[in-house]
């Protein structure tokens, strides 16, 4: 392995989702410094269609006021649809991280309050002091959520390689009709996720674990 491949994969296994930050706020420069080096990402025909809401302190407190409030609302919402299931390994996995994070910071099989408590906690953006929203056109579809996949990658690599940690979350997509609301964002944009980052806590026990990556033979095949 390289010299350079050994630096990349080493900032691959430092970076991890981070579910607890703590308050300290990251100065503007180094925020503009990681968007700009996520935004080098490869898109279709470059067309860059990833747009970025950051949120300022009382901006950030009253979207998280409101989806707090709709937390208890059992239907979701979101601009993209969500998978329809989990089958075969893809379940065994989205399992496994599940109770990884419950088991680290002591839910226990059939708390259901507990689990409703720790997944309100996405609402409350783990506590982050930064948060950015991704949106992405309608009409460049699939292929523009997969091109803001790619951003969000590189985002979340940028920030580690300077020391802040980060976490792209899905769940506030679910309530993309709110996101949309308080921060006036146009029809023909989707919703894709939030993006909360900031230092981590390193005390706090939903930072204590790492998931797991599937041996190659699991997901390569040469033919």
């Amino acid at each position: 392995m390289s010299p350079e491949l050994k630096d990349l994969d080493k900032l691959m296994n430092r970076r991890f989702s981070c579910r607890g930050f703590l308050t300290k706020a990251v100065e503007q420069k180094f925020i503009d410094q990681i968007i700009e080096t996520a935004q080098k990402v490869p898109s279709w025909c470059n067309s860059q269609p990833w747009q970025v809401i950051l949120l300022r302190q009382e901006t950030r407190e009253l979207l998280s006021e409101k989806l707090v409030y709709s937390a208890d609302q059992a239907f979701e919402t979101p601009d993209i649809d969500f998978p329809k299931r989990y089958a075969g390994v893809y379940k065994t996995r989205r399992s496994t991280c599940g109770w990884q994070l419950y088991n680290a910071v002591g839910v226990q099989k059939g708390d259901r309050e507990g689990a409703s408590q720790q997944m309100a906690k996405n609402y409350e953006f783990f506590g982050a002091p930064h948060v950015a929203i991704i949106t992405t056109p309608k009409d460049l579809g699939a292929y523009g959520v997969l091109d803001c996949g790619a951003f969000i990658t590189a985002f979340t690599l940028a920030a580690a390689a300077i020391g802040v940690s980060s976490i792209p979350q899905a769940a506030i997509a679910g309530r993309a009709p709110i996101v949309r609301e308080v921060l006036n964002i146009e029809e023909d944009r989707d919703v894709l996720c939030a993006i909360s980052f900031g230092f981590a806590d390193k005390d706090n026990p939903a930072n204590s674990f790492r998931t797991q990556r599937a041996d190659l033979g699991e997901f390569v095949e040469w033919v």
